[in-house]
This record gives structure tokens, C-alpha cells and sequence, in this order.
């Protein structure tokens, strides 16, 4: 049967025309491109870092981050989005390899990460980095520890891979611009640094060589989204998925998918089409390599003393300043003044959730003489009779002259007393900053806060003693019974 040819159209000539321009792109579009000196450098420290040494006090902050991290995914497992997180495990069961906290489920290693990212950022208590507007534990913990228990490794390799997120998922968002990126580009930092800083530790407990890890990175930008209408979810589910769910999964995929062999492009950070060229033209990818192997950013990064929302910390700080100073009942107080930079304390001028509302916790803290975690979740205690007097005391005054002082979120509290007598405390460097550090007793005090209520008090000194150990632990699945209720 002879072959028909099909007529000579305008149709036909602009297909065949698209099509042959498209077959002499291809040479263009799928060179091979060497890496460039920043992917060089940083893979090669990636790849290192496993079996690499870090400086004793690095180790310690380590531990502390860790122990932090994890007891805020044990208080978050009794959480709405804790709660929300804990159903979606049990619905959708993995191959049960990794532990998800605070339960009795097994999953596989992408759904626990998932799961315990999101419990550990169902609320305000986990850790902090400024720089990156990142909250790095949430994402790079539960990855690593997924992974790790996936691997079998070792607490002294689970450490380093903590560590390496942090220098790794930090830096980018830094390269990227920082606050300034956040607040143009309108996309969610948290997500993106944490990304990339779970891919960087679940990489480096897969054992992945420096290529290995340049793919790892390539994978890890295809995954990096998020923006800023998290701002928008009022039960903070969203919020925590964004923050440590997503990015904590993310990064887990990514190191999974390359070690089963999956390749990819060898410099996401160079070239065309690059991570900076799409999502930061003026960004600066030399600071990805900065001060790496000497600064290390989980030292840089910030464990909350209060279970409350970020503003509210520097005025629960110069109360019980003031209180060490000149000791009072809250009946003894006439009026409350609390001074913030005014875009600060709106986000938590008379917020609908007691952790993030600034009159309420104030009011808690002249009551309890503390803020424990219990107090800032107990909604139904805004509602009550003695809270709501002391809160009829508190005033939030905005001071634009504490705008100049950003990124330090300084706090002006004065206190009057019925006789009259007017105490103030003006906080520059919040208890737990880098700054003004905590010591190990009070991680240990907000950590046995946090998980003795939930595990037990018993169960809460057995696992806090493990995770300051945990450099010296020899395999992390032996932690998996102190992290799941019996």
C-alpha cells in the first residue's frame, strides 16, 4: 500500500519548523555543565562532614538543639496540628522503619518526617536563626533522625548531620537575601532553609559522596516552596507543615532518591536557569561557602525559654527580671506597660490564641510567676476570672523609636504597684538568644517542661539524659522506646 504524504500546510510547515528548532536546542539545553567553585567547595564539605570532628562546644549546642527539637515534637503530639499530623500517620502507614514521636506508630522514613516536623513546630517553642528567618530544628531533626533510624547510624554521625543542616540550610537562605528576600519575594524562608538543611543532613547519614551531594542539592531546590500565606492559618496545621513538615519530607526525598541512584544537574547554583537567576537575582551564592567549617550556625541559633510567640519573650523576660529585683504579688499590681517596635507587638496585641497573645501571657505571668508550656495552651483559661482582671491591667504601647533596633526585638516593661512604686526592666538580648544564652539546667528545665507532662517524669529524665549524650550513642534506633508513649 503506498504511503500517503501529508499536504504541505502553513500548519504543517510551523510544526515541523517548532519541532527541528527543538531537536537543535537539545545539544544547548542538555550540556553537561562542570560545577563551579562554591558547588565544588560546599558539596566537598558536605560529604566530609559525616565522619568529620567538630569542637566540644559545638557538640554541646548540638545536644541541646537536639534535646530541644525533640521535646518540642513530644509537646506537640497533644497539639491540634500535633493531633492532625498523628491521624495522617495512621492513615497512611509506611514501612515502619522510623519512630513517630510521641506515639506508638512506625512509619517509613517520608512519612515520619513529615509527621514529626509537623509536631515539632505545632507551636511557638522550637528553636530559632535570625540571619535566615529560618527555625532550622523543626525540619533538619526529624529528617535526620528518620534517616538515621532508616540507616542505623550512630549518634555521633546523627550529630554531625544535625550540625550539617544547620550550616547548610542556613546559608542558603542568607545567600538568598534574608529578611530582605522573605519580605520582597513574599516566599516562605522557614521552608526553603529548612529544605535545604534536612536534605543536607539526611544526605550526610545516607553516606553520599560529593557529587552525590550536588545532585542531593539540585533535588532539594526542585523541592523548595512555600510563601507567605501561612500567615493567614489561625491553628497553626498549615504553619506547621510549611515550617517543618514539608521541608523536614523534603529533604528525606531527596537523599532517598539519590542513593538509590537517581542523578541530576551538577551545579543548581550555577549556570542556566539557576536557583539564584530564578528566585534571587541579586542574591550573593558566595555566602554558602562563608566561614563554613568555622562558623558553625547551630551555635548562631537561638532555643526559646518561653512556649510562647517570638514577641512575647522579651517582656516575660524583664518581669521575672523585675520580680528577682523587687519580689510582688499580682494583686499588688495597679498597671502594666509593655513597650514594643510596633511591628512587633502587632502580631500579638490581643491575639485569639493564648501563646501568642502578649496581654494574656503577661497576665498568666503575674499570676503563675512563670509561663510553663501548660499555661500558654490552655485556651479556656482566657476565659477565666482571675486572668482576666490581671489582664485588664496590661497595656501594649507600640514605640516606634524600638523600630531602629530591629532585628532585636528590645522590650520596655513598667510595672506599678499599688503604693505607687514603679518598677521597669528594659530587655535588649532575650534569655536564650545568642546573646544572652541559656544555660544547660534551663534547656533542661523547659525540656523536662515539655515532656515529662506528655511521657512521664521517669520516661523525661531517662530520654533528656540520652540526648545530651547522644554523641556517644552507637545506634539512634536504641532511642526509639523513650520517644513513643507506652
Amino acid at each position: 500500500m503506498p504511503v500517503r504524504s501529508e499536504p504541505l500546510t502553513r500548519r504543517r510547515l510551523l510544526r515541523d519548523g517548532v519541532l527541528a528548532a527543538s531537536v537543535l536546542a537539545l545539544p544547548l539545553r542538555l550540556r553537561a555543565d562542570g560545577p563551579g567553585p562554591v558547588m565544588t567547595a560546599l558539596s566537598a564539605y558536605m560529604a566530609a562532614a559525616r565522619e568529620g570532628t567538630l569542637p566540644a562546644a559545638v557538640i554541646e549546642q548540638a545536644s541541646f538543639h537536639v534535646l530541644d527539637t525533640v521535646a518540642a515534637m513530644v509537646s506537640g503530639s497533644e497539639l491540634a496540628p500535633g493531633r492532625a499530623a498523628l491521624a495522617f500517620a495512621r492513615a497512611q502507614p509506611g514501612r515502619p522503619v522510623a519512630t513517630v514521636v510521641g506515639s506508638t506508630l512506625l512509619t517509613g522514613p517520608m512519612e515520619a518526617a513529615l509527621v514529626n516536623g509537623v509536631l515539632a513546630h505545632s507551636d511557638e517553642t522550637d528553636d530559632s536563626h535570625g540571619p535566615s528567618q529560618s527555625h532550622p530544628g523543626a525540619a533538619i531533626v526529624p529528617a535526620a533522625l528518620a534517616v538515621g533510624e532508616a540507616l542505623g547510624a550512630t549518634g555521633r554521625q546523627f550529630l554531625r548531620a544535625v550540625t550539617l543542616g544547620y550550616d547548610v540550610g542556613t546559608r542558603v537562605t542568607m545567600a538568598l537575601g534574608g529578611p530582605e528576600f522573605r519580605d520582597k519575594s513574599r516566599r516562605s524562608t522557614h521552608a526553603i532553609a529548612g529544605t535545604f538543611g534536612a536534605a543536607a543532613a539526611a544526605g550526610g547519614l545516607a553516606g553520599l559522596d560529593a557529587r552525590q551531594m550536588r545532585w542531593l542539592l539540585d533535588y532539594a531546590s526542585q523541592q523548595a516552596g512555600g510563601y507567605a500565606v501561612w500567615g493567614r492559618d489561625t491553628d497553626h496545621i498549615e504553619k506547621g507543615f510549611v515550617f517543618g513538615g514539608m521541608p523536614a519530607r523534603n529533604g528525606v526525598t531527596a537523599a532517598l532518591l539519590v542513593r538509590a541512584g537517581w542523578n541530576g544537574v551538577d551545579d543548581v547554583f550555577s549556570g542556566a536557569d539557576n536557583f539564584f537567576q530564578v528566585n534571587a537575582p541579586d542574591g550573593d551564592p558566595a555566602l554558602l561557602t562563608d566561614g563554613l567549617g568555622g562558623r558553625f550556625e547551630i551555635v548562631n541559633t537561638d532555643i526559646k525559654k518561653w512556649s510562647v510567640g517570638t514577641p512575647i519573650q522579651a517582656p516575660l523576660d524583664a518581669i521575672e527580671n523585675i520580680r528577682r529585683q523587687r519580689p510582688f504579688e499580682a494583686d499588688d499590681v495597679r498597671s502594666v506597660v509593655v513597650r514594643l517596635a510596633p511591628a512587633v507587638g502587632g502580631v500579638v496585641d490581643n491575639r485569639e490564641m493564648p501563646d501568642i497573645c502578649l496581654q494574656h501571657m503577661v497576665a498568666v505571668m503575674l499570676l503563675d510567676k512563670t509561663a510553663s508550656f501548660r499555661a500558654a495552651h490552655d485556651k479556656a483559661r482566657m476565659q477565666d476570672a482571675a486572668v482576666l482582671r490581671q489582664r485588664e491591667k496590661v497595656t501594649y504601647t507600640p514605640d516606634p523609636s524600638l523600630a531602629a533596633l530591629l532585628p532585636a526585638r528590645v522590650a520596655v516593661v513598667e510595672i506599678v504597684l499599688n503604693d505607687r512604686t514603679r518598677l521597669a526592666d528594659r530587655v535588649e538580648a532575650v534569655r536564650g538568644t545568642v546573646r544572652n544564652p541559656m544555660s544547660r539546667d534551663e534547656v533542661v528545665g523547659k525540656a523536662t517542661d515539655l515532656v515529662a507532662p506528655v511521657l512521664g517524669a521517669d520516661a523525661a529524665r531517662t530520654l533528656i539524659g540520652r540526648l545530651l549524650t547522644i554523641d556517644g550513642v552507637a545506634d539512634v534506633r536504641t532511642l526509639r522506646p523513650m520517644l513513643q508513649r507506652r
